[in-house]
């Protein structure tokens, strides 16, 4: 088990680098840390093929000590030009093993303790996936899908997020659920956690999506009662491209996601895409 952090530094995070774009791979080569005690969260879809993934985790973990992934939907997909063509449970356990191969910290391993500046904490990456419980307003996962297509919002993961061996990606999902219950549940009860995911872990946050219907790839309704359960005191997400700091049942989200260029060029950056979790902004 990974423990650090006593030094003082701070634990950040980014999500959504999305380094395909030349313009996103620039600010993955000026990411740095405060300091040399510093952590970095990344909430994934660092990228899609296996190359571009590769590189950006390892000139991130060559600047920071400990740096703990959680995959997105995107470095789950399978890319016709990508040279690994592995699908679904077979291609994550391949990333884990890359990450492994650069010290990267991953859901599989060991939850580290962060005992710097906010802790002693757990910091644990979740990947949960989605089951189309959220904006489905209870019509079922199959109208829900059928209106999604209706109105042409649809997101790609249905045609390059291949689950195998599950026979759907709820499938995968609730498999994903049972394990990580089972690992939190086992974690020291005496310390709060940071939960680290992909996706929000409440459905409020996708509230404000310009195309509501999108937030069926969003999360799961199962999750809705994990940030007071496992004592939360931040849960880290992305997905969403829309970085904001909200609170939802006493307990503080961070959305901290870089996103596409077209997203964040328009509305600038001011100090970095890195966004500060412990300790806990003012």
């Amino acid at each position: 088990m990974v423990v650090g952090g006593s030094g003082g530094g701070r634990l950040l995070a980014v999500s959504d680098l999305h380094v395909a774009f030349s313009e996103n791979r620039t600010v993955v080569e000026n990411v740095f840390p405060y300091s040399d005690d510093d952590w970095l969260l990344i909430a994934g879809d660092v990228g899609e093929r296996f190359a571009d993934i590769e590189w950006a985790l390892t000139r991130l973990k060559s600047r920071f000590s400990t740096v703990v992934w959680a995959p997105g939907n995107h470095e789950l997909w399978t890319p016709r030009d990508d040279p690994i063509q592995l699908r679904g449970e077979h291609r994550y356990l391949a990333l884990v093993e890359m990450c492994r191969s650069l010290g990267v910290l991953t859901p599989e391993d060991p939850y580290p303790i962060w005992t710097g500046l906010g802790g002693p904490v757990t910091v644990a990456p979740l990947f949960l996936l989605y089951d189309y419980t959220f904006g489905a307003n209870g019509a079922g996962k199959r109208l829900a899908l059928e209106g999604a297509h209706e109105a042409g919002v649809v997101c790609t993961d249905e045609y390059l997020l291949h689950p195998d061996p599950y026979p759907t990606r709820d499938d995968w999902c609730r498999a994903r659920l049972a394990e990580t219950r089972r690992r939190l549940d086992e974690r020291d009860p005496r310390l709060p956690t940071v939960l680290v995911n992909h996706y929000p872990l409440v459905r409020e946050p996708t509230l404000i999506l310009r195309y509501p219907q999108f937030a069926l790839w969003c999360g799961t309704e199962a999750t809705a009662g994990w940030p007071r359960r496992y004592d939360a005191v931040a849960v880290v997400y992305g997905h969403l491209h829309i970085p904001r700091t909200t609170f939802h049942d006493g307990v503080r989200f961070e959305e901290v996601s870089l996103g596409y260029p077209r997203e964040w060029v328009p509305r600038g950056r001011t100090g970095g895409p890195l966004r500060t979790v412990l300790p806990a902004p003012e």
